[in-house]
C-alpha cells in the first residue's frame, strides 16, 4: 500500500508511521492548520475588542445608562461576550472583558465597569 506526504502528496518511503516527507512539509502542513484557526480565533477577538472599546467609550462619556439602539449603530454585537458578572442585589450582567450592561424594560442598556 502506497503512502503519501500530507502536505505534498509525494509517495513516502521508509518508516510506516511516516507523515511527510520532510521537516519542510511537516512544517508547511502544521503552519496550514494553525492559521485556519487562527483566522477563525481572530475573528471572534475583533468582535470582542470592538464591543469593549464600545462599552468604554460610553463609560468614559460619564455615563451609566444609554439606548441599546445607540450601541448597535457603533457596530456593537450583543452575541458575543467574555463572562457573566452576578451583582449582590441579583442582578447578572453580560461583560466583555472588565465592562457589563444589563438590558432592562426600556430597551435602555445599564453600564458597569468592573476592575
Amino acid at each position: 500500500m502506497n503512502r503519501f506526504c500530507l502536505d505534498c502528496h509525494a509517495e513516502l518511503k521508509g518508516r510506516t508511521d511516516k507523515k511527510f516527507c520532510d521537516d519542510q512539509c511537516r512544517n508547511n502542513y502544521n503552519n496550514k492548520l494553525k492559521s485556519e484557526d487562527s483566522e477563525f480565533v481572530r475573528k471572534i477577538n475583533q468582535i470582542l475588542n470592538k464591543n469593549r472599546k464600545t462599552l468604554r467609550e460610553e463609560s468614559n462619556n460619564g455615563l451609566d445608562k444609554v439606548k441599546r439602539e445607540i450601541l448597535v449603530k457603533k457596530g456593537f454585537d450583543f452575541d458575543y461576550h467574555t463572562h457573566y458578572h452576578l451583582t449582590d442585589e441579583g442582578k447578572v450582567y453580560i461583560c466583555c472583558y472588565e465592562y457589563g450592561y444589563l438590558i432592562d424594560a426600556n430597551d435602555d442598556v445599564l453600564l458597569l465597569k468592573g476592575t
